[in-house]
């Protein structure tokens, strides 16, 4: 008699959380440092001028993006633990009801209501909250909001990110500083999109492109300013 194996479906839905996070990080990294170091390159500062505003764009983007990555997920986590209490409360108040709504939502996805109603009342013995919470409410174990988790590997993206083209200022000539870090940066935002894109299922060529484009206007933009800025001051 053959045995079943049994083994583990790894799906992508499971890394949505840290990747959104990592991937947006990164790429946030690299193109707000590289276009700063641009923009200030392009004013005719001189390179330790440069390392320094590029090293202080490093730390201040990464805390701004923990911040901003914890308290946007953590709002998202309340949220949702407002909506599980609502829900508790309600399978407490009127459990017949509550059944009853659960069986209508597997009624919906094509079961029929005799076999919708014996799902349900199966599904609400084991573990009634978190049948509703999945359910009907959509909140799962894969799609939860972790805060914590999300501003950490933003904050640590970021920092990677940044320290590329901070690394291309100490290596690059003076005279190629500017188009030594635009060339590097512009390749890895598209290395980035491409990996991020592939990573999430999505085409990578599309990926490298779309990340690519905003990471050249994003410096174009501030090598402008800071030329105009730098022959009026």
């Amino acid at each position: 008699m053959a045995r079943l194996r049994h083994h583990r479906e790894n799906h992508l839905l499971e890394r949505i959380g840290w990747l959104r996070a990592a991937v947006l990080g990164a790429n946030d990294g690299i193109v707000s440092t590289a276009s700063l170091i641009v923009g200030v390159a392009a004013s005719n500062a001189e390179p330790r001028e440069i390392l320094v505003v590029g090293a202080a764009g490093l730390v201040a983007g990464a805390m701004s993006m923990a911040a901003g990555e914890y308290v946007s997920v953590s709002s998202q986590s309340d949220t949702e633990q407002a909506d599980l209490a609502k829900e508790a409360k309600e399978l407490h108040e009127y459990p017949d009801a509550e059944r009853e709504e659960l069986a209508q939502i597997y009624v919906g996805r094509g079961l029929t209501l005799d076999l919708a109603r014996q799902v349900a009342v199966q599904l609400m013995d084991h573990d009634k909250l978190g049948a509703h919470a999945r359910d009907e409410l959509g909140i799962s174990e894969i799609t939860t909001a972790r805060p914590v988790q999300a501003a950490m590997a933003s904050a640590a993206s970021f920092a990677v990110g940044a320290a590329l083209p901070l690394v291309t200022v100490l290596l690059a000539p003076a005279g190629m500083l500017i188009p030594a870090v635009s060339v590097l940066s512009l390749a890895l935002l598209s290395l980035l999109g491409a990996v991020g894109a592939r990573a999430g299922g999505a085409d990578p060529v599309k990926g490298a492109a779309r990340v690519g484009f905003w990471g050249a206007a994003a410096m174009a933009l501030t090598a402008g300013i800071g030329a105009v800025f730098g022959t009026v001051v």
